[in-house]
């Protein structure tokens, strides 16, 4: 086989939009994915910001495969006994640069891949890559199936165990307090029950996370997503805390379904599909290592994802970071360089960008949300919430007593303050 302009190793969101565009700008490219079609390897709770890509990927996303658009954003405390939930919906979350939808990730990656088809390139499932090709350190290829394919430039989009990016020695194995794991149920609703349960029109959405005692003091936290027809409902759970509370995963997504607040919403579903999967949580390829000779790095690889508390990110900086890879590579097509100092202009996108601005910005939040007493701070407002609303025999405590008492069970007022007060960098 002759030599390519470029190989892509998965199809995920940033690996199929780094193939479309550079097919597009008439690149010879193959995108090599180890599962049966794009996307089957792929789990996303099921949301994609798309303000952030306007401007950038407007082509691409016209005629995307998109669920409902969000227009309610719900977060809930979840107690022992109880709940309480912030529901808050705006005319500003329907508007373009702001929106977002829920997807199902295998109509959309397999959309993609009809796409980068479309554009000219190549998409071939079931072939797993076994290595890179080294000309001492620049990378001129992969070996697959004792198969050599040489190309011009590389890029690993292989998610977030990095095989091969460990081979070149850019990365270690995912350390436990870096990764978490995603368990997700795409639960189908009878027919004309989503808009009425969810209190939705036709076309809209729900984004609801969840977070306290239905992790049992594991860092994490649920989500629930609508789609047209079904619900997107799973948990992230820090492997960390996981391993250290040898809990299952699996019993743990059951006992948080059967919540009254969650069993109401699924019933008389039928499960369609079942996932786990490891994602980034503090995971981050050094900036410096991103590109080498021969090679860009992207999406979940890199460790592009944002856990920022009331939402999180990673298919919006997947795309985006697959753009910027593309550009990059047509660059050094149209200049016959293939070395680091030429690929770099990936990097230096990246960081004119949302991307690294947005994970700079909120860097502090991964070692806050690594703390363990904040996952006790939902059952205190339960607590809180309990005491000022019932009326029993004898004279009601006070307001500020309240307070004071429901406080006394939590982390205490000193903790509270450390943390109030290590938020004020965001």
């Amino acid at each position: 086989m002759e030599e390519l302009d470029l190989v892509v190793v998965g199809a995920g969101l940033s690996g199929l939009t780094a193939a479309y565009y550079a097919a597009k700008a008439g690149l010879g490219v193959l995108v090599l994915e180890r599962g049966d079609l794009a996307g089957s390897k792929n789990l996303s709770g099921g949301r994609l910001y798309l303000g952030p890509l306007r401007g950038l990927l407007e082509e691409l996303l016209e005629g995307l495969p998109l669920e409902r658009k969000v227009v309610v954003e719900r977060l809930s405390a979840m107690g022992q006994d109880g709940s309480a939930t912030l529901s808050f919906r705006h005319r500003i979350l329907g508007e373009p640069q702001y929106e977002s939808h829920t997807v199902l990730r295998a109509l959309l990656d397999s959309h993609l891949a009809e796409r980068v088809a479309q554009a000219g390139g190549f998409v071939v499932p079931q072939k797993r890559v076994d290595g890179l090709i080294l000309d001492r350190s620049k990378v001129t290829g992969i070996r697959s199936d004792g198969e050599e394919i040489r190309a011009k430039a590389v890029i690993l989009a292989e998610g977030v165990l990095g095989l091969l990016s460990r081979e070149l020695g850019l990365s270690s194995p995912p350390q436990p307090r870096e990764v978490a794991t995603a368990l997700k149920e795409v639960i189908q609703l009878p027919e004309g029950t989503l808009e009425s349960r969810f209190g939705v029109g036709e076309g809209q959405g729900v984004a609801h996370l969840f977070v306290g005692s239905i992790t049992s003091g594991i860092g994490g936290g649920g989500f629930l997503y609508t789609n047209r027809d079904s619900i997107s409902l799973g948990l992230v759970l820090r492997l960390e805390d996981l391993m250290r509370a040898q809990a299952r995963p699996h019993e743990l997504l059951e006992s948080f379904k059967a919540r009254e607040e969650i069993a109401s919403l699924i019933q008389g579903g039928r499960l369609l599909e079942y996932g786990a999967h490891m994602i980034p949580e503090a995971r981050r390829v050094p900036i410096s290592r991103l590109v080498g000779d021969g090679y860009l790095i992207v999406g979940d690889a890199a460790g592009l994802s944002l856990n920022m508390g009331v939402t999180v990110r990673g298919m919006d900086m997947a795309m985006a970071s697959g753009l910027f890879a593309a550009k990059a590579v047509i660059q050094a097509v149209q200049k016959q360089d293939f070395s680091a100092s030429s690929l770099a202009l990936y990097v230096a996108q990246l960081q004119e960008s949302f991307v690294l601005k947005d994970l700079n910005r909120f860097a502090p939040l991964e070692e806050i949300l690594g703390i363990p007493r904040i996952y006790k701070y939902p059952e205190l407002v339960c607590e809180a919430l309990a005491r000022l609303f019932r009326v029993g025999p004898g004279p009601k405590e006070g307001y500020l007593r309240s307070l004071r008492r429901a406080l006394s069970k939590g982390p205490g007022i000193p903790s509270l303050l450390k943390d109030l007060w290590a938020m004020r960098k965001l």
